[in-house]
């Protein structure tokens, strides 16, 4: 038992690292007289195991898979530069699609299989951090002749080997370390762990996701901080200030025939609108030529033309399939450093699964459906290791929390997640929604990464809630944990000559894990909260 938690009572499932922008709003999902609302009992329109109208299901999956866009496309983007395709938009588009494919697939899955609830499957930021880490190796670092797009030739065979063999590393980890989760998932081992892992532990890895990643952001950004500025503000207006404005929208029904209805539009597509205003901006901009025309100027990839015939170069429909890269590789560094990862994944989606249960008025999911969510989640990131996304997958808080943000008659329906499951699949088959997606301009990817990463940071350190803040020892677990993941990473990326046993994986394996914070810092919340005497309320 974590001797940190100083409230008497359960403190309730953690908050996750993918939460962007999503509220977790339970009010449905109350106990009522000491006991959890059933199905039965709730006021959503549709339960768990209801089928709502087919038209209602496409309209809500569409919906589910607009709330989750942001992040699903985030992953892909950031792993571009460390796989030496920032100069190649058209290969970024087909990572996307696979995304999309690969995340409509585990969604299939874990609704039928696994934990049972209205939950999205998709990337993972847990994943991202160890897998810069890793292509940050010596042996994986990118030429610099890939850095300069005046000598990239994205066609010939030695540039497409060039990130192909980077990827098929990544895909080997991913598909080892899988493994690891479905065993801990299969086998009933998450009960055991979760008695030893608390917000002291959680709160700096989770944190430490995304923290680690502001000279990514800031970079990005950098390319044009009026263009960033300006999506930081849209995203930032639509998703605090404007979320309780309704707006009237045509609908059709049996009874009232042709009507309107209020939706709350800000709040549910507060990042897809902040990108679609922003990437409109840079058009008018670039066609009125008021953003530079020479590449070396500051400013110039703030042009939508940079990466405009990717939509003419992208095939109208492209079917993902495993192996597209080639054979996965493996190494030890890299399989090490995934496991870093799931661990983070894993505690992240054993908090959504509550929360999803709790705003559908659905009974606490069961030990054994929580060992079968996190299984199949382990069976995902092995899909995703072979189809090759360059990433895992996991639960999607977005869409929890748009179970929540949801007004008026609320859906919590299984089928409206089959329905967004089919929408990730058709998205990942037609390729023009991939390519669309890669030729975002640079500063506007900058300023959505400013949002996200600085919510995602926020949300791992709002677990300190469910522990005394006031205490000395818990303040010290935290802020050591938390320095330390910065610090340690920093002098080794600056120093990698220094970690130096003779035997070259082993070098290779502590790097990789030195260079994760969320390691660093997870590991250190882990061992200081877990020996350093406290005491429970």
């Amino acid at each position: 038992m974590n001797s940190a938690i100083t409230s008497c009572e359960h403190p309730g499932p953690l908050q996750t690292v993918d939460g962007v922008l999503s509220s977790h709003e339970g009010g449905q999902g109350r106990e009522k007289g000491g006991q959890p609302r059933s199905p039965s009992s709730s006021p959503l329109a549709y339960g768990v195991l209801d089928i709502p109208p087919w038209y209602l299901c496409i309209f809500l999956g569409v919906q589910h898979f607009l709330t989750a866009l942001g992040g699903l496309v985030a992953v892909p983007l950031i792993l571009a530069k460390d796989l030496c395709l920032q100069h190649d938009p058209l290969t970024q588009s087909y990572l996307i699609s696979t995304m999309f494919f690969v995340s409509g697939i585990c969604t299939l899955l874990q609704v039928f299989l696994g934990v049972r609830l209205p939950i999205l499957q998709g990337g993972t930021f847990a994943f991202v951090a160890p897998s810069v880490a890793m292509l940050s190796l010596p042996t994986w670092k990118c030429p610099t002749w890939t850095l300069n797009a005046s000598l990239v030739n994205t066609s010939s065979p030695e540039f497409t080997e060039e990130w192909q063999k980077r990827i098929r590393e990544l895909q080997g980890a991913i598909m080892v370390a899988s493994c690891v989760q479905m065993l801990v998932g299969f086998s009933g081992l998450i009960g055991f762990l979760m008695r030893f892992i608390g917000p002291l532990t959680v709160a700096p890895t989770i944190a430490l996701v995304a923290l680690p990643l502001f000279d990514t952001a800031g970079s990005d950004a950098g390319i044009h901080w009026g263009i960033a500025a300006t999506t930081v503000f849209l995203i930032v207006l639509f998703s605090q200030y404007l979320k309780s404005i309704a707006v009237p929208v045509p609908v059709y029904g049996r009874e009232k025939k042709c009507h309107t209805s209020k939706f709350y539009l800000f709040q549910v597509f507060p990042v897809l609108m902040g990108l679609c205003i922003s990437w409109l901006l840079c058009f008018v901009l670039t066609v009125t030529n008021a953003l530079p025309s020479v590449p070396t100027a500051y400013g110039y990839l703030a042009r939508t033309d940079t990466k405009g015939n990717v939509l003419n170069q992208a095939p109208w429909f492209r079917l993902p399939y495993p192996g597209q890269w080639g054979r996965p590789t493996i190494s030890l560094a890299g399989v090490f450093g995934i496991i870093a990862g799931v661990i983070s994944s894993v505690v992240e989606s054993v908090g959504d699964y509550y929360a999803c249960a709790r705003l559908v008025g659905a009974p606490p999911p069961p030990k054994h459906a929580i060992n079968r969510g996190i299984g199949i989640e382990g069976l995902g990131c092995l899909l995703a290791g072979a189809w090759g996304t360059g990433n895992g997958t996991t639960s999607f808080s977005e869409n929890v929390g748009a179970l929540g943000i949801t007004r008026g008659p609320q859906v919590g329906s299984r089928m409206v997640i089959v329905a967004a499951g089919c929408v990730l699949l058709l998205m990942g088959i037609f390729g023009k929604i991939g390519a669309a997606f890669a030729t975002i301009p640079t500063p506007v990817i900058g300023g959505m990464f400013l949002v996200m990463f600085g919510v995602i940071t926020a949300v791992g350190i709002s677990n300190l809630q469910y522990v005394d803040m006031n205490s000395s020892r818990n303040l010290f677990v935290f802020g050591f944990s938390i320095y330390c993941g910065l610090a340690v990473p920093s002098w080794v990326n600056k120093n990698p000559e220094k970690v130096h046993t003779g035997i070259l994986q082993l070098d290779q394996v502590i790097q990789v894990l030195l260079t994760t914070g969320m390691f660093v810092g997870g590991l250190l919340g882990f061992l200081l909260d877990n020996t350093i005497p406290g005491a429970l309320c």
